[in-house]
């Protein structure tokens, strides 16, 4: 048996058989008495939380694990419970993912004594082939975390490869989105040490013009658009972070400013400040974005006002254009857990919807500020750290034509007769930025909004139909039994009191 990583008489953190069964407060309490207190606070920091626990999205996990997963030259590796190692494997190939995911299980037994670190350290080196990787990204899920199994103590290299390892727990990240940062910021971090070590290996493309990286997953042609709206200003976009390779990383570090197109990377913003970068916050998105955005990029890269009015004479007109000739009528919520969700209402306005609510599962910081601030001015409510509960009374309250959400919100309003859409797969898969991005969400958004006569049809068509017990198809309606539930509800009841009375 190998020897225990925890201190002598000291019990084990987590204890046997809680597994990833246990409270979030059981689990936190654990991982700080293993020793995780540091890594707990900076998230605390970094990602506090809302009035409520948390929000009501997918494992955190997925989501660095989903940027490990896209790119290249590098290996994943899971270190957690069988079943949530099953569950972050299934979406992430569900996602598009083509690569193997690594996972190195445990039982009581190697997690109490630390065999489980030797076993991920074992798996590490074996893993470790300089032809095939540049990056082994191991992640701790909850149980190994709560464990305080100390992925610190990986070598930061084996045989040139780097070894970074995270803690992405349920208990301590909010949402998926900003597990992106957890890892995003890990490797800037490692590759900003690596620039002040010396020589690094230079980016594959680099633009002859200052560059501007873009903080915040998007989509493939808002990167394009955006250098076209550099261009005049004497400026070319950077790599977008999370990157698809670790040469870009180097790149990223090495711009005249960043755009933080999604606010919430607060670790990646750290790793940029540090290296001396500024962060400009919103995004080139509607007409009144777009002037802002360029003339505060214009402002962090000493362009002269000139050139700054220039570039916005010449998009400018353009995007109007393209808003006026695509109008959208009709009164929209928005909801989500990207990131984007501001910026989308934003757009939606501009584009001439009435857009009364925007809620979002992520936090709220000083880089979402100016659309916050544009969007109050418009009469928009909106709310960080957004739950589903709030979503759905959001949707009740004000009646909208459409609501844009996560499937529950969108289940909710559809089954009220409300057109929805999911936010992620047919919002987020369109450009937002610049020209290209004004008028963009018209053909989807304008389709849904003429299905509300069919909800209509089918809802009228429907009545009837049975609901709650009734619900179904039956040769005989069931009858509802109200007083057997409340019989067996008030003998449940007594037994949970009889079993306390004996623990007692």
């Amino acid at each position: 048996m190998s020897e225990s990583l925890l201190a002598p008489g000291e019990p084990p953190a987590l204890a046997e058989g809680a597994g990833c069964h246990a409270g979030a407060d059981t689990m936190r309490d654990a991982a700080a008495k293993a020793g995780k207190s540091e890594v707990l606070e900076r998230y605390a920091a970094d990602y506090p939380k809302g009035p409520h626990d948390q929000p009501q999205s997918m494992c955190p996990a997925f989501g660095s694990l989903r940027v490990g997963l896209r790119m290249r030259r590098t290996a994943t590796v899971l270190s957690g419970s069988a079943c949530c190692v099953y569950g972050l494997t299934f979406t992430s190939h569900f996602y598009g993912a083509r690569r193997t995911v690594g996972y190195v299980p445990f039982s009581s037994e190697t997690l109490v004594t630390g065999k489980l670190f030797e076993d991920i350290r074992d798996a590490v080196h074996d893993m470790a082939d300089p032809e095939k990787y540049d990056t082994i990204v191991v992640t701790n899920l909850c149980v190994p975390t709560a464990s305080g199994v100390p992925l610190q103590l990986l070598p930061d290299t084996i045989n040139g490869v780097r070894i970074i390892g995270i803690d992405v727990p349920g208990f301590g990240v909010p949402t998926h989105a900003e597990a992106k940062d957890v890892l995003a910021g890990a490797m800037l971090n490692f590759a900003r040490k690596e620039v002040m070590a010396g020589p690094v290996a230079a980016p594959a493309v680099r633009p002859d013009r200052p560059t501007i990286t873009l903080l915040g997953e998007m989509f493939p042609a808002d990167p394009v658009g955006i250098n076209m709206m550099l261009e005049p200003l004497g400026l070319a976009a950077g790599p977008v972070v999370p990157t698809r390779e670790w040469r870009e990383l180097y790149q990223a570090l090495d711009c005249a400013a960043v755009a933080a197109i999604h606010p919430f990377y607060t670790a990646a913003v750290r790793e940029f400040e540090a290296a001396g970068r500024k962060i400009v916050g919103s995004a080139p998105v509607g007409r009144d974005g777009t002037a802002a955005w360029l003339a505060a990029i214009g402002d962090a890269c000493g362009i002269s006002a000139d050139k700054v009015a220039a570039a916005q004479n010449r998009f400018l007109p353009a995007i109007t254009a393209a808003l006026e000739s695509k109008p959208i009528k009709g009164r929209i919520t928005v909801s989500g857990y990207e990131g984007s969700e501001l910026l989308v209402a934003r757009l939606l306005i501009e584009s001439g919807a009435d857009v009364p609510y925007v809620g979002t599962a992520c936090p709220r910081t000083k880089w979402s500020d100016p659309d916050r601030e544009w969007l109050e001015a418009k009469g928009v409510r909106i709310q960080f750290r957004a739950s589903l509960e709030q979503d759905i009374a959001a949707v009740q309250e004000y009646h909208p034509d459409l609501s844009i959400g996560t499937t529950p919100v969108v289940q909710h309003a559809k089954s009220h007769a409300i057109p929805g859409l999911y936010f992620t797969n047919l919002i987020s898969a369109r450009p937002l930025m610049g020209p290209a991005g004004a008028g963009s969400l018209a053909q989807v958004i304008n389709g849904a909004l003429a299905n509300k006569a069919r909800f209509d049809t089918m809802r009228e068509f429907f009545k009837g139909v049975g609901e709650g017990h009734a619900a179904g198809i039956w040769e005989e309606v069931p009858v509802d039994r109200p007083e057997f539930k409340k019989k067996y509800a008030a003998k449940m009841i007594a037994a949970a009191k009889s079993e306390e009375a004996i623990g007692n």
